[in-house]
């Protein structure tokens, strides 16, 4: 029997994670509507191996605005992300981040396009605010495992500020920057994805060219933007940064309009209409919401995570002996390496609307981009872990090494990988109603569409909600199973 899992606890937990994802895939809206998936298939493929490119100057624009609303939108969200982690033990401070990256950067951007129209100030705030959160979260962890460690000897009447600065700070700034780029990374993909709801990025040049059935173009896009997630940490690095936000500011300052005219009309818009007006009574203008969106979508969102991350960590340790220094040679692992990049740089929204077109409208599309796109992210990060594992001269090799050796020694670290990724799961998985998937986003979408924005932030703030207390439950079964208390940051991404 193989000793993938090192003890009774985690197996009993794991257990009750698979058996529910079965009972919810056997009983939920998994299936293929398309009468000819094969046939749309390969129209696919064939424009897949015959990759086209928009024209030149159209191209240089969206690629040029998605890099420049992630640099000013990371950079934001670093200075930030910074401040408030030096607060972060200040319980309404911790409560502020959490509700800030509870809501994904496209329903901020779904809001701040009601703001400031389709300019670039709402997709550099829209990945602005979520970011802060997380990048508070992160940088407070760092500095908290930092800290358990154990610091240079200080005065004792130095200031909280002097020991973090003379202290801490030459600790961690290697692990601030390297995750800040490992979030630069993820800010072009959101970048790219605020194309599809109308902000002109490189996003909406793939949706455009999806829509039309150009899947020649569509893979042009894609290798442009596979280059560019593969080769940021040489053009990303930090030494450039100074360069490359005065040079954003400059290409997008012509179009950044700095209006509150839209303020006033937008807050009365938020306010619920019972609220608003007395001719309408709140019991019957709640109801419908409560049964007709809210809870069926926030239950299509709960089917879609769950079982979405339980095939991620099937993935995942599928997957990670392909970047493994413990498994095969240096071919099949740069094979792997090139496979888990296209895997984890394509956005799920992406992804999503691909399976959409090939098996129509069931969650199945929405499960498999999740599963795709979190899975390679979890593998990369496992296969990077397991790299620190020191074998000793008899240790087994093959399918030994991986069921007794590798994996159970990196298993607790590999959960940790997962538990993290669980929110992002459920973030996504609201995220993907916005194809027509019946998650979460499908209404919130629709009560924009609509220009129901009092039942669209009720929606967006239930997601919150949900999001905030899976973080939880994450957190909650990391302490029950004894799991390292803070995700592990890699210099090499």
């Amino acid at each position: 029997m193989l000793k993938l899992i090192p003890d009774s606890r985690t197996s009993q937990v794991l257990g009750s994670f698979i058996l529910l994802a079965i009972l919810l895939f056997i009983t939920g809206d998994i299936s293929i509507t398309t009468a000819t998936p094969g046939a749309e298939f390969q129209r696919m493929l064939a424009g897949l191996l015959h990759p086209q490119w928009p024209p030149f100057d159209a191209l240089t624009q969206v690629l040029l605005q998605t890099i420049s609303y992630a640099l000013l939108g990371v950079a934001i969200a670093a200075i930030g992300g910074f401040i408030l982690s030096l607060f972060f033990h200040c319980r309404l401070i911790r409560i502020v981040c959490a509700s800030v990256r509870a809501v994904h950067e496209l329903f901020w951007g779904l809001l701040l396009i009601q703001l400031f129209g389709l300019q670039p100030l709402a997709g550099i705030l829209a990945i602005a605010i979520p970011y802060t959160g997380i990048l508070a979260k992160i940088y407070a962890e760092i500095k908290q495992e930092i800290q358990q460690r154990k610091k240079l000897y200080l005065p004792t009447h130095s200031s909280y500020l002097s020991q973090f600065f003379y202290a801490d700070w030459p600790q961690i700034k290697t692990d601030f920057a390297s995750y800040t780029l490992y979030r630069f990374e993820c800010g072009l993909r959101s970048g790219t994805i605020l194309g599809f709801i109308g902000l002109p990025t490189l996003g909406f040049q793939l949706e455009t060219s999806f829509m039309q059935g150009h899947y020649a173009e569509v893979a042009g896009l894609l290798l442009i933007f596979y280059g560019l997630i593969a080769t940021v940490h040489w053009w990303g690095q930090f030494k450039f940064w100074p360069i490359y936000l005065v040079l954003a500011l400059i290409y997008l300052w012509p179009n950044i309009i700095f209006t509150g005219n839209n303020l006033e009309w937008l807050l009365h818009q938020l306010i619920p209409l019972p609220l608003s007006t007395a001719e309408v009574n709140f019991y019957s203008w709640f109801k419908p919401i409560l049964t007709e969106q809210l809870l069926p979508g926030l239950w299509q969102t709960l089917v879609t995570g769950h079982i979405a991350l339980v095939l991620s960590a099937a993935l995942a340790l599928i997957l990670y002996p392909l970047l493994s220094h413990h498994f095969g040679n240096p071919v099949t692992r740069w094979g792997g390496h090139i496979s888990l990049v296209v895997m984890r740089s394509t956005p799920e929204l992406i992804l999503g609307f691909a399976f959409l077109l090939l098996w129509g409208p069931s969650l199945l599309p929405a499960i498999a981009a999740l599963a795709i796109h979190n899975g390679a992210i979890i593998a990369h990060l496992t296969g990077r872990h397991s790299n620190h594992i020191v074998l000793r001269p008899d240790a087994p090799s093959g399918i030994n090494s991986y069921s007794y050796e590798i994996t159970p020694r990196l298993f607790n670290q590999f959960l940790v990988f997962t538990f993290y990724r669980w929110e992002v799961i459920m973030r996504e998985s609201a995220l993907l109603g916005i194809l027509g998937l019946h998650t979460l986003g499908f209404f919130i979408d629709s009560a924009f569409e609509s220009f129901r924005l009092d039942v669209a932030i009720i929606l967006i703030i239930a997601g919150a909600m949900l999001n905030i207390a899976v973080d939880s439950a994450g957190r909650l079964l990391r302490q029950y199973l004894q799991l390292p208390g803070h995700l592990v940051i890699s210099n090499n991404r």
